[in-house]
């Protein structure tokens, strides 16, 4: 299963500590930025995912957050 959230995140090394945040959830995960794109893209591939708890995180790190469908 992969999700999709969109992110205010800007900064590369903002964005490598959040996935070091998200791998100590989802430890077997497959965890990227796009931040390239205008949406600064989180994709996470993993087979449980909990969305909400992923923007909740996010959130604790002073960062939006927002599931794609």
């Amino acid at each position: 299963m992969i999700e999709v959230f969109k992110t205010n995140v800007k900064e590369a090394a903002v964005s490598e500590m959040l996935v070091q945040q998200l791998l100590q959830h989802y430890p077997n995960g497959k965890i990227t930025f796009d931040l390239e794109d205008c949406d600064s893209i989180l994709r996470i591939a993993e087979h449980n995912i909990n969305a909400e708890h992923v923007i909740a995180l996010l959130a604790r790190h002073g960062y939006c957050c927002e599931m794609l469908l």
